[in-house]
C-alpha cells in the first residue's frame, strides 16, 4: 500500500516554509499554523508506517524519538529567539509533556481500553522498568535542583547541569538497550484478542523515512516562525508563562495521543504504554541534555526546579501511575482518575 497524498504534501509544504524562513521571508501565523499541524501529523504517520515495518517495541521507539526531536527543535528555536527570557521554557515544556503523557494520554488510553475491552492486560515487567527510569529522570531534573547547595534553586551550577545532562542520557540509553536488546520480551504482550497490523513494504517504509525527516524540518521551522505569536498571545491574555510550555507540548504530543488511543481501541494497550512512557522518558532524557548544551554554550540561565504546587502534582502523577499499572491488568476507573488529575493540572496552570 502506498502513502496517502497528504502525507507527501505536508512535508513538502514544511520544507518550503523552512526555505522561506531561512530566506527571512515572514509568513502570517494563519498560514504557518496549518503547516505546523499538518507536518506534525505527517511526521507521526510516517513514523507509524516505519513502525509497522520494523515491529515492536522498535516501532514505538521510532515514534518516541520522532516526537522528542520535534519537541527539542521547538524548544531550542524558542530559546534562541527569546534568549535569557526563556530560561524556564524547557522545564515548563518537559513538565507539561510528562503531565500530558502520564495523565492525559495514559488516562485516555486506560479509559478507552477499559470501556471497550473490560480489563485489558499488558506486560508488567516492561511497565515497571519504564516507570523506574521515568521516576529517576523526573526527580533528578525537576526536583533536585531546588535543594542543591552550590547555587540557590531552582538552578543547577554549570558543573551540576553538565553532570545531570550526562546522567539523563545514560539512563535513557540504558532503558533503550533494555527495551530493544536485553529484555525485549518485557515490552511485548500477546494475551487477549489483539488486532494485528499488516507489515509495511520495504519501499514504502524507505519513502516514509525520507518524508519523516522532511516533516521534522518543517515542524522545527514552523515552530520557530510561530514563537513570537505564541508568546505574544499568552502575554496578551495575561496567562502565566508556563502556558507557553503547555501549548508547545500539546502541539507536539497531539498526534502521539491519537496513536496511543488507536492502539488502545485495538486492544493493544501494551503499545499505548510503550509509546506514552517511552516518550515521557525521551522528553526528559534527550530534551534536557540538548537544552543544557545550548544553555552552557550561550550562557543562558536554565531554570529546572519546579515550584511546590507542580512538584506535588508530579509526585502524585507518578504515584498514581505506579498504582494503576501495578498488576498487569487495568480498568476504566484508573483512566478516569488520571484524567481527573490532568484536569486539575490544566486548571492550576491557568489559575495557580
Amino acid at each position: 500500500m502506498g502513502l496517502p497524498l497528504w502525507t507527501w504534501a505536508a512535508p513538502i509544504a514544511g520544507v518550503a516554509l523552512a526555505i522561506a524562513k531561512l530566506a527571512h521571508f515572514e509568513l502570517p501565523w494563519f498560514i504557518v499554523a496549518p503547516v505546523l499541524v499538518a507536518a506534525v501529523l505527517s511526521a507521526v504517520h510516517h513514523a507509524e508506517v516505519i513502525a509497522h515495518r520494523i515491529g515492536e517495541p522498535y516501532g514505538t521507539l521510532v515514534l518516541a524519538i520522532a516526537v522528542t526531536t520535534i519537541e527539542v527543535g521547538l524548544i531550542i528555536s524558542l530559546m534562541l529567539a527569546d534568549g535569557p527570557e526563556s530560561s524556564a521554557l524547557a522545564r515548563d515544556t518537559v513538565f507539561a509533556a510528562v503531565m500530558i503523557i502520564l495523565n492525559g494520554i495514559v488516562g485516555l488510553a486506560l479509559l478507552i481500553a477499559g470501556v471497550r475491552h473490560h480489563e485489558p492486560g499488558f506486560n508488567l515487567s516492561g511497565t515497571n522498568a519504564a516507570l523506574t527510569v521515568l521516576s529517576a529522570l523526573t526527580v533528578l531534573t525537576m526536583i533536585l535542583p531546588n535543594v542543591t547547595e552550590t547555587t540557590p534553586g531552582p538552578f543547577y551550577s554549570n558543573m551540576q547541569l553538565g553532570f545531570v545532562a550526562v546522567v539523563s542520557v545514560v539512563l535513557y540509553l540504558s532503558f533503550v538497550f533494555t527495551q530493544t536488546i536485553r529484555h525485549r520480551d518485557y515490552f511485548l504482550y500477546s494475551g487477549g484478542d489483539i488486532e494485528t497490523v499488516a507489515p509495511t513494504e520495504t519501499r514504502t517504509a524507505l519513502a516514509a523515512l525520507g518524508l519523516l525527516l522532511a516533516a521534522l524540518v518543517g515542524v522545527v521551522m514552523s515552530g520557530k516562525a510561530l514563537a513570537p505569536t505564541i508568546t505574544a498571545a499568552v502575554d496578551a491574555a495575561g496567562a502565566p508563562d508556563a502556558l507557553v510550555g503547555v501549548i508547545i507540548a500539546a502541539i507536539v504530543l497531539m498526534p502521539e495521543g491519537l496513536a496511543a488511543v488507536r492502539a488502545a481501541r485495538a486492544n493493544r494497550l501494551q503499545d499505548s504504554l510503550n509509546l506514552a512512557l517511552g516518550s515521557a522518558m525521551a522528553s526528559i532524557g534527550l530534551t534536557i541534555p540538548a537544552v543544557a548544551v545550548v544553555s552552557l554554550a550561550k550562557g543562558f540561565p536554565l531554570t529546572l526546579g519546579l515550584g511546590p504546587l507542580d512538584t506535588e502534582l508530579l509526585l502524585l502523577s507518578l504515584f498514581l501511575a505506579v498504582l494503576s499499572l501495578r498488576t498487569g491488568r487495568t480498568t476504566a476507573l484508573n483512566g478516569v482518575v488520571h484524567l481527573t488529575i490532568f484536569a486539575v493540572y490544566l486548571f492550576t496552570v491557568i489559575n495557580p
